[in-house]
């Protein structure tokens, strides 16, 4: 006999509640939780930042050579500026000009047909005289009185000291190879028997070409009364770096007209107004404008100590743009007016 039935209640009694003895066989122990995993060691950079280094102090000597190398390259930059891209659209914009010009003087008949004009007054440089149209090379420029390097950065020149287009005699017209527009840069692919006009203030002139001549080739003959012949001029090699000139003579088919006065002879044409020559009238101006450049460096330096780099920088570079574009203009003056 056990104790639960000297109790009064069997093994099978369970009070109605059948988990009180089957509790202590079903209850687990509890897990213990794991420990945490420690944190993995950082990766090694890839390469070792580098020693900050020391600032450089340049001796009066280095700082110099500095700054002459920055103005030489402010100025090579602005001269390939003015070549390449100012150039073209001075060019593009002042021959709209002169055309506009030049179709209110024909529609006004007063139009130049000599070195003067209507008040009997020098024709300046610049001035529009002609229109040349060459269909086949597309050209279709305004040519102005004079040949120097200034005036053939506007458009194709007429020398001073030979007649107009159409009128009795040679006429010679000077233009550019590749600076400026390049009006002529084609040229030369003109063949014998292309025709092309040219309008002037005694009308439309119809001319026929004869051939295209370098230096040491035979010319053409000489003129007889009443004839009348044009040379179309410009400078022979590559772009920017002429071996010497080449002429495209053409002959007029239409009509001659009267040749007008002319104050300039071969004698007292300035050698700056022939071909592949330079103008260094103006080499004053030059200097002018390489002091005004040294100027900008120099308080460009002395903002950049005391003022800051961001402001030097937002104030001078426009300054030292402009003042490397007035000295790349009066130095293309001086180069070649066939360029």
């Amino acid at each position: 006999m056990t104790l639960t039935t000297l109790a009064g209640f069997d093994d099978a009694d369970t009070f109605g509640d059948a988990s009180a003895v089957a509790a202590p066989e079903t209850l687990a122990p509890r897990k213990r939780p794991k420990p945490p995993k420690p944190p993995r060691p950082p990766k090694p950079p890839r390469r070792m930042p580098p020693e900050p280094r020391p600032p450089v102090v340049l001796s009066p000597r280095e700082q110099f050579i500095r700054g002459t190398l920055i103005v030489c390259s402010a100025l090579l930059l602005a001269l390939v500026l003015n070549i390449m891209i100012v150039g073209q659209v001075r060019h593009f914009v002042t021959q709209q000009q002169l055309s506009n010009t030049f179709r209110e003087q024909l529609a006004d008949g007063v139009a130049p047909v000599s070195e003067g004009d209507v008040h009997d007054a020098l024709l300046p440089d610049g001035a529009p005289v002609a229109l040349l149209e060459i269909p086949q090379l597309g050209i279709k420029e305004i040519i102005v009185e004079g040949t120097d390097s200034a005036t053939t950065q506007l458009g194709p020149g007429h020398r001073r000291d030979t007649a107009l287009p159409g009128q009795a005699g040679v006429s010679v017209i000077l233009g550019r190879a590749a600076a400026y527009g390049g009006p002529f840069a084609r040229i030369q692919e003109l063949a014998p028997g292309d025709e092309f006009t040219i309008i002037t203030g005694q009308g439309e002139h119809e001319y026929e070409v004869m051939g295209l001549r370098y230096a040491g080739d035979p010319a053409p003959p000489r003129l007889t009364a009443g004839e009348s012949r044009v040379i179309l001029a410009t400078a022979r090699g590559g772009p920017f770096w002429p071996t010497g000139i080449a002429r495209v003579d053409a002959k007029l088919t239409s009509e001659a007209k009267p040749t007008g006065v002319r104050l300039t002879n071969f004698v007292t044409l300035p050698q700056s107004d022939r071909e592949l020559s330079g103008d260094t009238s103006m080499a004053w101006a030059l200097v002018f404008a390489l002091q005004f450049l040294v100027l900008v460096e120099a308080a460009a330096v002395w903002a950049h100590r005391n003022v800051g780099p961001r402001r030097t920088w937002i104030v001078f570079v426009p300054l030292t743009m402009l003042a490397g574009l007035w000295v790349a203009g009066e130095l293309v003056r001086m180069l070649p007016n066939l360029l």
